[in-house]
């Protein structure tokens, strides 16, 4: 099993920036690609950006030239860069593992909220 704790979330004003962090525990050998995700109030989850274990990076269209996706291997952190951040990024972000043959873990999700 693989165990995901997100910190970082928080209020912050539109236009600033703020760095979510997700420590991985466990079976880390078995993760290939991390990712982040966010739900907003009376929405579907949706997919923010991704990064592979060989480094390349997917983003939403909605989030691209403002985050930035990072991963640091020796300490089994993956984070999100957020700036010029706006009110629509609101919303509870979310870590995801995927891994080789045990599926895919989530975290329990931090929240961003960016006040206008």
């Amino acid at each position: 099993q693989v165990q995901l704790v997100e910190s970082g979330g928080g209020l912050v004003q539109a236009g600033g920036s703020l760095r979510l962090s997700c420590a991985a525990s466990g079976s880390i050998l078995s993760i290939h690609t991390m990712g982040w995700y966010r739900q907003a109030p009376g929405k579907q989850r949706e997919f923010v950006a991704r990064i592979s274990s060989g480094g390349s990076t997917n983003y939403a269209d909605s989030v691209k030239g403002r985050f930035t996706i990072s991963r640091d291997n020796a300490k089994n952190t993956v984070y999100l860069q957020m700036n010029s951040l706006k009110p629509e990024d609101t919303a509870v972000y979310y870590c995801k593992a995927e891994t080789y043959g045990l599926g895919g873990y989530w975290g329990q999700g931090t929240q961003l909220t960016v006040s206008s």
